[in-house]
C-alpha cells in the first residue's frame, strides 16, 4: 500500500493506492495554500487506514515551486518519521507523464521556471508504458522548440503548459486539458512503482537551480 503526495506547484493532491488499485484520492487547484490544505487532505485520504499499513510514502521531491516542494517534503518526512515508513522521491515531471499512459505520443512535461525558461523533461508514452527520453532540466523556450520540431506528436502538460504551448506555436503540439494536465497523487504512485525506497532522513528536495533569494544573495556577495 502506497500513500502518494504532491504539492510541488499550484495544485496539491494525495492518493492511497494498493498496486494499480486506487483506494482514495483527492486533488485541489486552489493556489499555493499547501501549508493549510495538504495535511488535512492526507488525513482524509488515509481515513480508515493507519500509517503502519503503508509500504512507503511517495512524494514529488522536485522540481517545482521552492515553497511547495519544501512543504511537501517536510510533511512527508514528518509522517514517515512518526510511522517509521520508508519514502520514495519522485520527479514531478515524471509524475506528470504518468497521466498519459493511454496515449501514444511524446509527453513534454513543463513547469514554469520564469523568464521564459521551463523545468522540463520529455517522455515517450507508448502501449501503456512511459519511457524517459532526457533528464530533468531547466531549458529555454527556443531550445525546447528546436527539440520538439521533428517529433510527430507532442502533448504538453504541467503547470507551465499553457505558457509553453502558446510560445512554441508548433503544429505537432497539443495542450493537455483538465486535471490530467497537472501532476497528481495517482501519477505519483505510478511513477513510484519499482523505485528505490529511502529513509525519511535521506529524503531531500530536488532543485534544478537556486531560488531567487539565493541568487540575489550570491549577486550581492559578488558585488561586495
Amino acid at each position: 500500500m502506497l500513500l502518494s503526495v504532491d504539492s510541488s506547484a499550484v495544485t496539491a493532491s494525495a492518493a492511497l493506492t494498493d498496486g494499480d488499485v486506487v483506494i482514495k484520492s483527492e486533488f485541489q487547484n486552489t493556489g499555493l495554500t499547501h501549508s493549510e490544505t495538504l495535511l488535512p487532505m492526507i488525513k482524509r485520504v488515509m481515513e480508515g487506514h493507519s500509517y503502519s499499513e503503508l509500504d512507503a510514502i511517495a512524494i514529488t521531491a522536485g522540481p517545482g515551486s521552492f515553497t511547495g516542494v519544501r512543504i511537501g517534503v517536510a510533511t512527508v518526512k514528518g509522517l514517515a518519521f512518526a510511522g517509521n515508513v520508508p519514502c520514495i522521491p519522485v520527479s514531478t515531471l515524471e509524475a506528470i507523464a504518468y497521466n498519459f499512459t493511454d496515449e501514444n505520443a511524446v509527453i513534454c512535461a513543463v513547469m514554469d521556471a520564469r523568464r521564459m525558461q521551463f523545468y522540463n523533461a520529455l517522455f515517450r508514452a507508448e502501449n501503456g508504458k512511459i519511457e524517459r527520453l532526457c533528464p530533468d532540466r531547466a531549458i529555454a523556450i527556443d531550445e525546447l522548440s528546436k527539440e520538439l520540431e521533428a517529433i510527430e506528436r507532442v502533448i504538453i502538460a504541467g503547470d507551465g503548459a499553457k505558457l509553453c504551448y502558446e510560445n512554441l506555436a508548433l503544429e505537432n503540439a497539443e495542450l493537455a486539458e483538465g486535471e490530467r494536465g497537472y501532476q497528481n497523487g495517482i501519477g505519483v504512485s505510478k511513477a513510484a512503482l519499482g523505485k528505490e525506497k529511502i529513509s525519511a532522513k535521506a529524503l531531500m528536495p530536488t532543485y534544478l537551480r537556486m531560488s531567487q533569494a539565493e541568487r540575489e544573495l550570491k549577486r550581492k556577495n559578488k558585488e561586495s
